[in-house]
């Protein structure tokens, strides 16, 4: 692999952020960035150094790192970057490809480059045929992401394109009476032609350190958000994509293709899972489980033994993505249009003596409530725009990107209140 030398690039001290305090929730809030074409990482994608005192993100002249004691920012990498990874749990290294035909169209070839954050040394690792990178394993060594082995039709290919001026995806299509569609109700047409199109796919790893590539799974499911374990570097977590009512959603994998296992098995009919995410100690995966007649749950597996707790979601609780804290005692919540808020939920179990006396009871569901906590006033926030909320290591800070003041920009709300 080549290793290339940048000169590490090094601003003058740069100014202080703007923060105020949110007079709905009385949260302090500090705007990161708000430079046309500023993007934050996916809510499963660790933006963090290992020591929790940097933050990745992307803009258009390159990759930034904002200091998170004081959030100032500067540049690292200078280069026009296709898509910004993740950095690795180990060292202070981040992930990103390139893409050096400019093709948008199906899935192009893309180049895999690690880049040091204290140095701005670039390294290549790989030059892949297309597909997707999505995960880092926990002891750096695989990186792991699926590909199409054949290109699904054109209709679909042409669909959920993100804008690059804001980084929302696009959906359009009409009814049968040749109306527009709402971009919900469009996105949820084009996945259902997207899982009849039986497009075959495979996950695979890369070997970080040669650039040696692997099959792990294939099959002509809609094959998506592959999640390596944060602790079990040979554990992998993936998805069966499409409208979630149509699939079983949420699978485990080794990393040789052996011990393959469905997370979520449905009871009821309209049942629904996704947004499916690892707990920080690797121990759990949690998941929104949407169940008839108005029942949610924030739900959880436990890989080692199986055990499941259910949290209830309530009016006004309900996120487009959860997230857990570092210490694993509370969740995060992005809002949605019921609930516009950046939410931390304090988990309560049931203390029913009917539930602590159960016959039986340690091989059944175990459930609680959630105490809600507002962080953040999202009411004038268009959720085409995700969020993607995330919990600075230290655990004092929620990062989240939001369109309230029209634009898109990163910000950080700071858990505790002011004194």
């Amino acid at each position: 692999m080549i290793g290339l030398a940048l000169p590490l690039l090094v601003a003058a001290q740069a100014p202080a952020p703007a923060s105020w305090t949110d007079p709905t929730t009385g949260h302090r809030i500090v705007r990161v960035d708000d430079r046309p074409g500023n993007y934050g990482l996916y809510f499963n994608y660790n933006p963090f150094t290992p020591d929790g005192k940097r933050m990745v993100y992307l803009t258009p002249e390159g990759i930034r790192v904002a200091d998170t004691s004081d959030w100032t920012t500067r540049l690292v990498l200078k280069e026009k970057v296709d898509r910004l990874l993740f950095v690795g749990h180990r060292a202070n290294v981040a992930y990103y490809t390139t893409n050096p035909t400019g093709s948008s169209e199906g899935e192009p070839s893309f180049i895999v480059w690690s880049v040091d954050l204290d140095s701005g040394k670039r390294r290549r690792i790989a030059e892949m045929p297309g597909g997707r990178i999505e995960s880092i394993n926990a002891n750096d060594t695989l990186l792991a992401g699926h590909r199409e082995l054949a290109p699904p039709p054109p209709a679909i290919a042409a669909q959920g394109k993100r804008d690059p001026k804001t980084g929302s995806p696009s959906y359009s299509g009409t009814d049968d009476q040749g109306r527009p569609l709402s971009f919900a109700a469009a996105k949820e047409k084009w996945m259902e032609a997207r899982l009849a199109a039986g497009v075959p796919m495979e996950i695979f790893a890369i070997d970080i350190a040669t650039g040696q590539q692997r099959r792990i799974t294939a099959s002509k499911d809609w094959l998506n958000h592959v999640q390596f374990s944060p602790t079990d570097p040979d554990l992998l977590m993936y998805c069966h994509e499409g409208p979630w009512q149509q699939v079983d959603r949420i699978w485990t994998i080794r990393t040789d293709g052996s011990a393959r296992t469905k997370v979520h098995q449905r009871i009821l009919q309209g049942e629904i899972a996704g947004h499916e995410y690892w707990a920080p100690d690797g121990r759990t995966i949690w998941y929104d489980l949407i169940m008839p007649q108005g029942m949610r749950w924030l739900a959880g597996h436990d890989v080692a033994n199986g055990a499941r707790r259910w949290y209830a979601i309530r009016p006004g609780q309900g996120s487009y993505h959860f997230a857990s804290s570092p210490d694993g005692r509370s969740f995060s919540g992005d809002g949605a249009n019921d609930g516009k808020y950046i939410s931390l939920f304090h988990p309560r179990p049931d203390d029913n003596p009917r539930a602590r006396n159960t016959l039986d009871g340690d091989t059944l569901i175990a459930t609680g409530t959630l105490e809600t906590e507002r962080l953040v006033d999202l009411t004038s926030h268009d959720y085409t725009l995700e969020p993607n909320q995330h919990f600075t290591p230290d655990g004092k800070w929620l990062v989240y990107r939001s369109n309230v003041a029209g634009s898109p920009a990163i910000y950080a709300v700071e858990i505790a209140k002011p004194r």
